[in-house]
């Protein structure tokens, strides 16, 4: 039996190997990059300095899933676009780029702002009118919500990164990049904001599916406590969500609600993500790195906001 359960969990899946390399290369570069930061960081803050890092690894994940599954991935370009398989190649590539770039901090005013402009894209071309055709559908809006939170991270990122840019040789372009960095860090948060409050109801409503984001995967039933986990995260979703909006203890708000999403990605979702890396299906291995994955991208979208409030917020 214990043989059985080897072989399953080293069973070799391309898809799933090619993901948790990427996820695992990038999160040695991003450990890399923010060593020093973090080691200055006292508490809570050394999270929010690894907020890159949370951001920085899923894309890489999810970019490896494209190049490693692209004939999977192109179903779900929109039938009218042409080269459907090239955007899957290209989707792919360009969520590697984003993470290596903000993994190490470079360019990120552009990596931070062209990945939010994507999954904007993505929003108003596939999640929206699926949404639309079938508005009783909760799932649809979770994921249409969580991918303008991702997107909002995105610019959040970009925004910070732009605030705190060296002079260069284009004094018009530094000038436009100063201007809008505080628009870009406003439509972010409310961006945010309005994902935790949404998804702190949607726990109240449906606490057996899993925390953080609410998609339709239930919590395990060996998991302990996972319905006292799931009305605590709502609470914590509504609470800190509501300040954000009013943009009350911004900061704070945001280093509480993104450190409980980490420890969720960490207790929660990574003993599922063994359990999944155990099943013989390669399907059920990319689900539970998604879900892994899609959660520890929303916490990092959560702490770029802390790391790009004010203390005196």
């Amino acid at each position: 039996m214990r043989t059985n359960i080897l072989a399953a969990f080293f069973e070799f899946s391309r898809t799933a190997v090619s993901m948790c390399s990427a996820g695992t290369l990038l999160f040695l570069i991003a450990l890399w990059a923010a060593k020093t930061d973090i080691a200055r960081a006292r508490g809570l803050d050394k999270l929010v300095t690894a907020s890159n890092l949370c951001f920085a690894i899923p894309l890489a994940v999810f970019g490896a899933l494209h190049l490693s599954a692209a004939e999977f991935i192109m179903p779900l370009v929109p039938s009218y676009m042409p080269w459907r398989l090239f955007w899957a190649y290209f989707v792919g590539f360009a969520l590697l780029a984003s993470s290596l770039s903000i993994a190490t901090k470079l360019q990120v005013r552009w990596s931070g702002l062209l990945f939010g402009i994507m999954m904007f894209l993505f929003v108003a071309m596939l999640h929206v009118p699926r949404a639309l055709a079938n508005p009783r559908d909760r799932i649809a809006w979770v994921i249409v919500i969580r991918e303008m939170s991702f997107a909002g991270g995105g610019w959040i990122l970009a925004g910070n990164a732009m605030r705190g840019q060296s002079k260069s040789r284009f004094a018009i372009v530094e000038r436009v990049f100063m201007e809008i960095a505080p628009f870009l860090i406003t439509v972010g948060r409310v961006l945010i904001a309005i994902a935790a409050i949404f998804y702190g109801v949607e726990h109240f409503l449906h606490p057996a599916n899993v925390p953080g984001v609410p998609l339709e995967k239930l919590t395990p039933v060996w998991i302990p406590g996972r319905i006292l986990i799931d009305y605590l995260t709502g609470a914590i979703l509504v609470i800190a969500g509501t300040c954000i909006l009013l943009d009350r203890k911004t900061r704070t708000a945001a280093t509480y609600l993104g450190t409980w999403i980490v420890l969720l990605v960490l207790f929660i979702y990574g003993p599922i993500l063994i359990v999944a890396l155990a099943d013989p299906s390669t399907a059920v291995k990319v689900e539970g790195i998604n879900y892994f994955a899609d959660t520890l991208l929303f916490s990092g979208a959560i702490l770029a906001l802390a790391s790009a409030t004010p203390r005196t917020d």
